[in-house]
């Protein structure tokens, strides 16, 4: 059973903890005498955490790769105030050692309740082929479980298992409320492009060990993939009419909404304009809500700068209960009052993945 948890930091602060965790991240640099130390970003189902090994780290370089599970005893501290954990031992785990569930973070809502609520909004569709189109992906078992337990993205939006589910059903209950407003919007149409707009995820992203590319994501991306899928279904539904396959295929390819975002089309009529916007509503608002999650601990209003957002973010309801604001400027900000240029984030990789610059943006 694993002893510590990244959540729990606050309680063992200034402490020697022993407890394992995945390598998120392995970097390794030079002290400014020249030494090598080791940078890793070490995860756990309920976070990460930046950690250093300084000591004797020329024993260790090889030890262990990304994606590896070690077992590890430092001590938690915390620096600029952010909690991080100062290595002094280390090795890596043997499979059999590994219990996976302590390692990948998942949505603590019901899955089984949010893929009833799926099937209950399809089940209200009025045109029969968009309601067969979704009914038939729902069905097919291999696809129904990875949609139920595939992350949404790999960091920056509900990166966890069941957070392409949870995305979705949030994206349902938001197009449906915006439909009632602008009633020229076709439900049927917007819901069905809300389903298929991420479903490509469940084959682009791996989950086993840690969140990451499969070769197949890597090359073609998650929209490409969609459009597989897509076709693949459509050719059990010989009826299904040419016009409304070719405004889904829109849908699907200009979801991102920008050029600069991996969209090879921008949206073209009511519903993939709306989609887009939803879609990325309900992806920035997740990414504040985790990012004011992570930096819970710190004891003002303000967080740290949020690289996916481009800003550091005010916690509103830290702020109305009465923390004070500091009077000096943020850590995000210049004597301009420009933002300052952030620290290069650390990437779960190795090599930069191109990919990772565009999928990602918008969901």
């Amino acid at each position: 059973m694993k002893e510590f948890f990244i959540s729990e930091c606050s309680q063992q602060e200034n402490k020697i903890i022993t407890s394992s965790f995945v390598v998120a991240s392995k970097q390794v640099k030079a002290k400014k005498n020249g030494e090598p130390y080791l940078a890793l970003v070490l995860a756990d189902r309920t976070g990460q955490i930046e950690a250093k090994m300084w000591d004797n780290v020329d024993e260790f370089i090889l030890a262990f790769e990304q994606d590896d599970f070690l077992k590890i005893k430092g001590l938690i501290n915390k620096y600029k105030n952010r909690f991080q954990l100062t290595i002094h031992k280390l090795r890596r785990m043997e499979e059999a050692d590994i219990d996976f569930t302590d390692y990948l973070p998942k949505t603590t809502k019901d899955i089984g309740e949010l893929w009833r609520t799926l099937t209950e909004f399809v089940a209200t569709f009025q045109n029969p082929h968009l309601k067969s189109l979704v009914e038939l992906f729902m069905a097919d078992a291999e696809i129904a479980e990875r949609y139920r337990n595939a992350p949404a993205a790999k960091t920056l939006h509900h990166a966890y298992i069941g957070g392409l589910l949870d995305h979705v059903v949030s994206l349902f209950r938001s197009c449906d409320l915006m439909c009632r407003n602008y009633p020229q919007v076709n439900r049927d149409l917007l819901l069905t492009g809300a389903f298929l707009h991420d479903i490509g995820k469940i084959q682009e992203l791996a989950y086993n060990r840690a969140f990451s590319y499969t070769t197949r994501g890597q090359l073609l991306g998650h929209m490409i993939i969609e459009l597989e899928m897509l076709q693949a279904k459509l050719a059990k539904l010989p009826d299904f009419p040419a016009d409304l396959k070719i405004l889904l295929e829109h849908m699907i390819i200009s979801h991102h909404g920008q050029y600069d975002f991996g969209s090879p089309k921008l949206p073209m009529f009511p519903e993939a304009l709306m989609l887009h916007y939803l879609d990325d509503l309900d992806s920035k608002m997740e990414a504040m809500r985790a990012h004011f999650e992570r930096e819970a601990q710190l004891e003002g209003p303000w967080t740290s700068y949020n690289a996916s957002l481009g800003r550091p973010l005010l916690d509103s309801r830290k702020f109305m209960e009465g923390e004070k604001a500091p009077a000096t400027k943020t850590g995000a900000e210049e004597s301009n009052g420009q933002p300052a240029a952030p620290e290069a984030p650390v990437r779960a990789s190795s090599a930069t993945p191109v990919l990772d610059l565009f999928s990602e943006q918008k969901t």
